[in-house]
């Protein structure tokens, strides 16, 4: 059982701190939405860079040394930008690299490449690269740069074609329609990667906070459920012992106090280990309850009647611990107020769907309505603890004696 606890607590202190901030914990949906973009990038830019290959291979064969040196030093970036895309490792740095190649490249591709006036013309392969460029720089670059790169892009292909147009007005039209075409796609692009990492941040930020939320609200209730086992452990050892003491005048009086108080200061000394315990559900067999009754009996130095009767079974063992210290508390009151005369116990088993354990004395009894609000001994230690497990708790006194019944049902 200890081991158990020791475990749960090793577990909670490997959940990152929800002030931390990059976490693989807090961030995972906006690691997994870069995944995703990421991904879309690679599958799409695949598309265009075969698309742009067809059209490149056929004009190599006419050009000029320039112009094969600008496939490779467009290439060979977006190749890699693509696996580093695919693998998932490396991508922003990848990316930028061909973002800011691809640029320069395109700006430099007039002054380079010479081509026949039948292919001028024509749509160049690099003008398949334009929106690639603009989506290397949404996986690189902050947003407002990605912004500056959708805009500037277009506009730098869209000169380039002039140039290589001499500024005739049949390239005016088809490349207006070009760079407004190539502008609105790579600004929607970028809107959009915008948008699904602004939801994924706020899903993380959300997820940080119900961590936060529920760390504290966990921390507060360990805090209430430890100072509830501490005052109801003060009560029924420590007060209880220094009643006994206060009270002692013969010797056998006194060396029932000096049990008590050792069992106390033991209880004491284990009191987080006694929290733990309270809080499992692995079955004891009542036989155990009534061996842990002998026991209190023993260490107070009283002699009583303890019967089992029923059918023999098993309840939960955090029902099984509040009954025992139920019992505890009854009997510690029989020996204190009634000085154990006539004590009895009995623990009547139902198997495993319920259990009754009865306390009782032929001592002078007590009205239990003139009990005063500040008194823990009934109110906290029998009638609370068994109803925290949903059991029952019943007392009955008069000058004849006090009977304490506790009982437990399955159902």
């Amino acid at each position: 059982m200890a081991a158990e606890s020791l475990s749960i607590r090793e577990a909670w202190n490997q959940i990152p701190s929800p002030g931390a901030a990059e976490t693989e914990f807090e961030r995972f949906t906006g690691k997994r939405m870069e995944r995703i973009l990421a991904t879309v990038v690679a599958i799409g830019s695949t598309a265009l860079g075969v698309q742009a290959l067809f059209v490149a291979i056929p004009s190599l064969a006419d050009a000029n040394v320039g112009h094969a040196v600008i496939v490779f030093l467009v290439y060979v970036p977006f190749a890699v930008m693509l696996v580093c895309c695919l693998i998932g490792r490396g991508v922003r740095v990848a990316s930028g690299i061909f973002a800011v190649t691809y640029v320069l490249v395109l700006a430099a591709w007039p002054n380079v490449v010479t081509i026949g006036d039948g292919l001028a013309a024509k749509q160049p392969w690099i003008f398949f690269f334009v929106n690639v460029g603009v989506v290397a720089a949404m996986l690189a670059f902050p947003v407002r740069v990605q912004y500056a790169w959708a805009v500037a892009v277009p506009f730098v292909y869209g000169y380039v074609r002039l140039v290589q147009g001499e500024f005739s007005r049949e390239f005016w039209t088809t490349t207006a329609f070009d760079v407004s075409f190539t502008l609105i796609l790579g600004i929607v692009i970028i809107s959009l990667g915008w948008m699904f990492r602004s939801v994924a941040a706020g899903v993380d930020d959300a997820r940080g906070h119900a961590v936060a939320s529920y760390a504290a609200a966990a921390a507060a209730a360990a805090a209430e459920e430890e100072r509830i086992a501490m005052s109801a452990l003060m009560h029924d050892s420590v007060l209880a012992a220094l009643i006994a003491a206060e009270r002692a005048e013969s010797d056998r009086a006194k060396e029932l106090a000096v049990a008590m108080a050792r069992e106390a200061l033991t209880r004491l000394a284990n009191t987080e280990a006694a929290v733990a315990q309270e809080g499992s559900d692995e079955p004891v067999a009542v036989s155990q309850i009534v061996s842990e009754l002998r026991r209190a009996l023993s260490e107070m130095g009283v002699d009583a009647i303890v019967e089992e009767t029923g059918t023999p079974g098993a309840i939960p063992g955090r029902v099984a611990r509040a009954l025992v210290l139920a019992a505890r508390q009854a009997i510690g009151n029989a020996v204190t107020h009634a000085g154990g005369r006539g004590l009895h116990i009995l623990a009547d088993s139902q198997g495993d769907d319920g259990i009754r354990v009865i306390v009782s004395d032929t001592g002078a009894g007590f009205d239990l309505t003139a009990i005063g609000e500040d008194r823990l001994g009934i109110r906290a230690s029998i009638l609370a603890r068994m109803a925290g497990v949903a059991g029952t708790a019943r007392i009955d006194s008069d000058a004849r004696g006090t009977t304490v019944t506790l009982g437990w049902s399955a159902s």
